[in-house]
């Protein structure tokens, strides 16, 4: 008997179905008594094989995010003073805006818990199944003037366009020259109305423009940013003390 059940196992293994063999292998340490019809056993495996290759997906997506943070929604701090209410984070985090290809610009003082709250709705959207892309907004101006450099900025551009929802954290902090204004234009273009962004800023959204000096790709820019995003304004004291988003 425990040889059959052993073959079973590996032949699950296998097959690359480990949920299913370790849910097997479960059921079968429970008491006779509480033992399962083969309708309700067939149930059970396939419903755990499912649950092993979403959590497999979410695993993967969290690695490929590069998110700054290990972030939770739950770990969020909301109250009046800060003025993000509960019901306006779950409202972001059912992911309806993804669906929508609406944005998300979250504002702040530096320490108010912008890049933490960013990457909470980016683990968020990767455990609902979508691919994301963290940057510090350094590093994306960086990696786009080497793309240009080393032939790899076309490539650069379609895995961007292919990803969900793109998480840029920290803009304005870093001078943006033409060449990156243009960039970043391009990205915007490519997803406008496809694709979501979350963009962190210690500026508040109409400092943009200046920000962006040049006024027809600042036109541009923000109104392919700004079109179509909820507005997230977190206000009171730095929480870094806090170790709280």
């Amino acid at each position: 008997m425990f040889m059959n059940v052993q073959v079973t196992v590996d032949q699950l293994r296998r097959l690359k179905l480990s949920g299913m063999a370790k849910a097997y292998e479960a059921v079968l340490t429970a008491p006779i008594q509480e033992q399962l019809t083969a309708d309700l056993l067939i149930g059970r495996l396939a419903e755990a094989e499912l649950q092993h290759r979403v959590n497999q997906k979410t695993e993967l997506y969290l690695h490929q995010s590069k998110l700054r943070y290990h972030a939770h929604i739950e770990q969020i701090y909301c109250n009046a003073a800060r003025n993000l209410t509960k019901d306006q984070l779950l409202t972001l985090a059912d992911g309806r805006y993804l669906e929508q290809a609406a944005n998300i610009l979250i504002t702040g003082a530096t320490g108010c818990g912008k890049s933490f709250l960013a990457c909470a709705l980016g683990r968020q959207a990767c455990a609902l199944g979508y691919r994301v892309l963290y940057f510090g907004m350094n590093r994306f101006l960086e990696r786009i003037t080497q793309s240009k450099l080393d032939g790899t900025y076309i490539k650069l551009l379609n895995q961007i366009e292919k990803t969900h929802l793109v998480i840029l954290d920290d803009f304005g902090l870093h001078p943006m020259d033409g060449v990156t204004r243009l960039a970043m234009l391009q990205i915007l273009e490519d997803r406008y109305g496809k694709k979501s962004m979350i963009v962190t800023s210690q500026l508040p959204v109409v400092k943009w423009f200046e920000f962006l000096k040049e006024p027809t790709q600042a036109d541009a820019i923000l109104d392919r940013l700004a079109g179509n995003a909820h507005r997230v304004e977190l206000e009171g004291d730095t929480l870094r003390k806090r170790k709280i988003g």
